[in-house]
């Protein structure tokens, strides 16, 4: 049966492999990986290890206590443990080589191949495996995998699970498609299971990570006649609640469901600088090109970014890039 589900980037994925082959070969993720890096990196490594390359993961942070089920049976490494040696690098799930880190993006400034689905990305790999309709990287190497009769283990099918649950929002988000329900009915007969990855990834909160969610809901602000909604973690709230940045995970999805909400806002108050998390329940309102707008970028419905502006300055500025957001589209829709 010929390719079906990514056919151009199955093509290109099968060219790129004796490229990697015979090669050392480092999987990096994003800093502070979340679903979709973690089971994207699993799955490539699985992928390539069966073509019997050597391959290592490595990430700018630890792999979050809630998704270190599926990398039981992969070492990560940070720019600092990596074993030294020459690699070749393949990217998962990040739209330009800065999401890395400054570590390890000086130490790979070439990668070998990269998969995303991020709008506006420029990557930077020498093959660009990338389509910004899929819902999730793990979608991608999903589809490739079945397109070209790859071996995909239950290792592998479980961590490809996990990141297009995560991704989808739970299979909630606008990206969801029939070909992502196809998909995840595969990886399941291979061997994914639903109520594993919901229990570990939905099922074991932190009493901390409680608190924190509880701060965080006391801030909630409704702007723009109530169409907007913004939360706030303030410098220090970590070090109070027994938390870490990825106990943030979702917060910002609180702030998007509340009825009449179009727009969820999460800021974080960090040492010099402020982190962003958009989400918006229409695509038309673009947030990756408003997280733009502070060096940040994403997807249309959601979206992040990193200033080193004190939040104090961020915030009006931010509010008033959404409002001129949600002005526009309303204006395009009235025509």
């Amino acid at each position: 049966m010929p390719p079906r589900f990514f056919p151009e980037l199955s093509k290109r994925f099968a060219q790129a492999i004796p490229r990697l082959e015979g090669r050392r070969v480092v999987v990096i993720g994003h800093a502070r990986p979340d679903g979709d890096c973690i089971g994207s990196q699993v799955a490539v490594a699985r992928i390539l290890a069966a073509h019997g390359i050597e391959v290592f993961c490595a990430n700018g942070d630890p792999v979050p206590r809630r998704l270190a089920y599926l990398a039981a049976q992969h070492a990560f490494y940070n720019a600092d443990t990596l074993p030294p040696g020459d690699y070749a690098a393949v990217l998962v799930d990040c739209a330009d080589l800065a999401r890395i880190g400054p570590k390890l993006a000086a130490r790979f400034p070439r990668p070998v191949l990269s998969f995303d689905h991020h709008l506006g990305a420029s990557h930077g790999a020498e093959e660009n495996l990338v389509d910004t309709h899929a819902a999730a990287t793990s979608e991608i190497i999903a589809g490739i995998a079945f397109d070209l009769d790859l071996p995909l283990d239950d290792v592998a099918a479980k961590a490809l699970y996990a990141g297009i649950l995560t991704d989808t929002g739970q299979f909630r988000h606008a990206s969801t498609t029939a070909r992502v329900f196809e998909l995840v009915g595969r990886l399941i007969a291979c061997g994914a299971e639903p109520v594993e990855a919901g229990y570990h990834i939905y099922e074991r909160e932190s009493f901390g990570r409680m608190k924190l969610l509880q701060h965080f809901l006391s801030t909630l602000r409704l702007e723009c006649g109530g169409r907007i909604c913004v939360g706030i973690l303030p410098l220090g709230i970590f070090d109070q609640t027994g938390t870490g940045p990825e106990d943030t995970e979702g917060l910002v999805d609180y702030a998007r469901a509340i009825d009449g909400v179009d727009i969820g806002v999460l800021l974080e108050e960090r040492h010099g600088m402020t982190k962003g998390s958009l989400r918006a329940k229409d695509p038309a309102l673009r947030m990756d090109r408003v997280a733009a707008l502070f060096g940040g970028g994403g997807h249309a419905c959601a979206a992040g970014l990193n200033t080193k502006e004190p939040l104090s300055e961020v915030q009006p500025r931010l509010l008033a890039a959404l409002a001129e957001t949600l002005a526009r589209v309303d204006a395009l829709k009235s025509q």
